[in-house]
């Protein structure tokens, strides 16, 4: 199977399995974390949007534990770039109808939760097929180390995600049920 094909299958289950009930575990998240001893700590998270995995509850107890928290932004040159935001700040719709924050404080982030819609036990990723994060991570891993974990529910793992020269593996995925390292 291509990754077309693969992406529209996953997003139709998803659509049909989801469920706002699911979430990731904090404290797992945070034993990972911990063992990769940062420095500064600043999260990049996404607004779930298209039924993905509802990270918004992990982003504000991060929030709360003095993470800073960012949110991307889509330029027009179709470029990702991250942004701070707080939960008491007011999001915007973008193009694509996905909130997004109206900071224009752009920021580095050194642990990106990206959302999938289908990955495999080799820490492959399959994402909407835009490239968006794979562009940003291209530029931005030259300058800092990023950890990359990539968030999804479990019934989107697939046995193996077709890959190409572009495609940025992950340093763990986390899902209701495990952490994949």
């Amino acid at each position: 199977m291509n990754k077309s094909s693969i992406r529209k299958k996953i997003l139709k289950l998803r659509k049909k399995k989801y469920s706002k009930n699911l979430s990731i575990d904090l404290i797992k998240l945070s034993k990972f974390l911990d063992k990769k001893r940062f420095t500064s700590k600043i999260i990049g998270g996404y607004y779930p949007f298209n039924y993905e995995l509802n990270i918004l509850n992990i982003l504000e107890k991060f929030e709360k534990k003095n993470y800073i928290i960012s949110l991307p932004k889509i330029s027009k040159n179709n470029q990702m770039d991250f942004f701070s935001w707080s939960f008491k700040e007011p999001l915007k719709i973008n193009k694509y109808g996905i909130p997004e924050t109206t900071s224009n404080k752009k920021i580095y982030p050194n642990i990106l939760l990206i959302p999938l819609v289908g990955f495999d036990d080799q820490l492959n990723r399959l994402g909407y097929g835009g490239g968006y994060y794979d562009r940003y991570l291209s530029k931005a891993q030259d300058k800092r180390r990023i950890i990359k974990i990539g968030v999804g529910f479990s019934f989107q793992k697939i046995k193996n995600i077709p890959i190409n020269k572009y495609d940025k593996k992950l340093d763990c995925i986390i899902t209701e049920r495990e952490i994949i390292e």
